[in-house]
């Protein structure tokens, strides 16, 4: 059981610190733009931060019998995260990216944890 954990835990906290590096990485890019042209975008980095994750941690965290599960709960949790995230920023004042949002970071997260449940030996 506390293999589980520790494994769900190293791929929650993966996504999670990819993430929260976007944020020094979109400043220069903000410009008004269409929600469902950001979704996709968010979806591009997502799959191509996955494919370079899989080049640094070739492994995954998660054993076969739970992929399915890491695949559903992770993007779930990392949402949860950025959604937080995003409510403490405007808490204080801070800018928002779209990616505070729970709906940004669950299409983020869910594209990086794709690619990985599809190519991570």
């Amino acid at each position: 059981m506390l293999e589980l954990i520790v494994e769900l835990l190293g791929e929650f906290l993966l996504q999670v610190l990819i993430e929260l590096g976007f944020h020094s990485c979109v400043e220069p890019f903000r410009r008004p733009s269409s929600p469902w042209m950001a979704a996709i975008g968010y979806i591009i980095f997502g799959t191509i931060l996955g494919g370079v994750s899989l080049v640094v941690v070739p492994n995954n965290f998660v054993d076969k019998t739970r992929r399915i599960a890491n695949l559903v709960a992770t993007p779930i949790a990392v949402g949860g995260v950025m959604a937080a995230i995003g409510s403490w920023r405007a808490r204080r004042g801070l800018t928002i990216l779209r990616i505070d949002h729970f709906a940004y970071g669950y299409l983020f997260a869910f594209s990086v944890a794709l690619v990985r449940f599809h190519f991570a030996t």
